[in-house]
């Protein structure tokens, strides 16, 4: 038995209930990025039934899906990458890791100033790709590492790798995790870059030192069944570095993507579970619809040779872990449903229907493996 789930990294169907308390009242990241492009051309999406879950310009239902089709609530309380990830895994986030949008205080900051034995530049909430143009000159100039956050519960030191040594920015985040964990922050991240002023660009270096579920995910349960775990891109560290038995280190889509299409050729049980990282990375925080939907675009090539690997033991997911309207006011991510497409060889193109939470995923892929179920969620495996 082996499981592919693919996450679309912020690729939101549409505002929760509760998102005007949140101030994303009207987002809908795919919808908006549809209508933003004239239209979105999916052909492969459209036939798995992507258009059956919203309207979705370009996108019209499928008379017939080949998937099994729905959206999924976010339970947790939260709007991050960490909530999302966990919660898909069967571990609900219960309460909201802490946010820091007008910097960090000096009960934090002062501490990692003597850790890494220098000042710091920035301490604001920023796009990380803007913030290296703005101070890297500075930080070339003087050695300061540049902090920052932004909408999720992060700490990000960004460094020129020719100023900074890979290991010693490593070092630098892990006396900042130690400092940062008891204030409820829950990542810290590595962003290292290169180039000249002008022209700063971030390496694949990136690294995440990131805090562990409270509870043990799907993930775990698939590992301690005997089953291989492979993390494709960012997704081990989302997950404090536990349950994976393997992950392939990839920056961007293209290079996720062809690492899917290589460990399902290897791979032949167990999970595997990538992180499409461009859709909210380059074009959701960035505000920039014509990426979003040209990277969609993209992706939806990839979809026949992803499925053209499954086997009858096969299940394929499909999913989000939040959104990023890259329409919508601010560069955070926005609180929205996300889709669900779930396919197998003898799928019937059912209507989920609208899930209470992501957990379901889960649940789900627990029962694939038949395990017992995690703690939260219902597995839809039998309308698949």
């Amino acid at each position: 038995m082996r499981c592919t789930l693919v996450v679309l990294d912020s690729v939101g169907v549409g505002a929760m209930p509760d998102a005007e308390a949140w101030g994303d009242a009207g987002s809908n990241t795919l919808g908006h990025v549809a209508e933003a492009a004239g239209g979105l051309d999916l052909p492969n999406l459209q036939l798995l039934g992507l258009g059956n879950i919203l309207p979705l310009l370009g996108v019209p239902p499928a008379k017939r899906p080949m998937a099994a089709f729905g959206k999924c609530a976010i339970a947790s309380d939260g709007k991050d990458t960490i909530a999302g990830h966990w919660e898909i895994a069967g571990v609900r986030v219960e309460e909201r890791f802490q946010e820091y949008p007008q910097g960090f205080p000096p009960e934090i900051l002062e501490p990692f100033k003597q850790a890494v034995g220098r000042d710091v530049l920035g301490n604001i909430p920023a796009s990380g790709t803007v913030i290296i143009q703005d101070l890297g000159a500075e930080h070339v100039a003087t050695g300061k590492p540049i902090v920052y956050t932004s909408g999720d519960s992060v700490f990000q030191i960004a460094a020129h790798e020719d100023v900074v040594d890979i290991e010693t920015l490593y070092d630098w985040c892990e006396d900042a995790y130690r400092i940062v964990s008891p204030f409820g922050v829950a990542r810290v991240i590595a962003r290292p870059f290169v180039g000249e002023p002008g022209a700063y660009v971030r390496t694949g270096n990136r690294r995440d030192f990131a805090r562990r579920p409270p509870l043990p995910t799907v993930v775990d349960q698939i590992r301690a069944a005997g089953f291989p775990t492979t993390s494709i891109g960012k997704v081990k560290s989302i997950f404090g570095d536990r349950g994976f038995t393997h992950s392939v280190k990839a920056p961007h889509n293209e290079e996720i993507s062809r690492a899917l299409l290589d460990q399902l050729d290897q791979q032949f049980k167990g999970l595997i579970f990538a992180n499409l990282v461009d859709f909210d990375m380059l074009y959701g925080h960035r505000r920039d619809p014509q990426g979003y939907a040209e990277a969609l675009v993209e992706f939806d090539k990839r979809v026949p040779q992803i499925m053209e690997r499954m086997g009858r033991r096969d299940l394929l997911l499909f999913t989000a872990d939040h959104g990023c309207d890259p329409t919508h006011p601010g560069s955070d991510h926005t609180r929205e449903y996300v889709p669900i497409l779930a396919w197998q060889r003898d799928a019937h193109g059912n209507d989920l229907g609208t899930r209470s939470t992501m957990a379901d995923i889960g649940a789900t892929i627990a029962e694939w493996f038949e395990l017992s179920p995690p703690v939260t969620g219902t597995s839809f495996l039998g309308r698949i």
